[in-house]
């Protein structure tokens, strides 16, 4: 855990949604969250959460989307104490909800597979 965002145990949801969604990116996406999440990163991150959550709100447009929202309030919560525990919460959620999704998914091709092949 980073030592920045632990404060009074607020940052342990916030923490472990960071870890996770660093594994969850490909490779560069995933260094690039982990390079965020460093102590330093403060003058990056607070500009960088803002205009994501901004840019989500153009989710009609080919390049924006709606997931730019959430990995915006995942950087703004990072230095906004009052936001650690909530959006480190919703941000779990919402991985366990992607989790169940990815895993639905593999079944159902893997049935598909199987009837396929027999």
């Amino acid at each position: 855990m980073k030592g920045e965002s632990n404060h009074d145990g607020q940052g342990d949801a916030l923490d472990l949604a960071f870890g996770r969604l660093e594994k969850m990116l490909p490779g560069p996406m995933g260094r690039a969250l982990h390079w965020l999440h460093g102590p330093r990163m403060r003058p990056v991150r607070i500009p960088l959460g803002v205009l994501l959550i901004v840019a989500s709100f153009f989710w009609f447009l080919p390049v924006l989307g709606l997931e730019l929202f959430p990995v915006g309030l995942l950087l703004l919560a990072q230095d906004v104490p009052f936001l650690r525990r909530p959006v480190g919460k919703f941000m779990l959620r919402l991985l366990d909800g992607v989790d169940r999704v990815v895993l639905w998914w593999k079944a159902r091709r893997a049935r598909r597979a199987a009837r396929l092949n027999s």
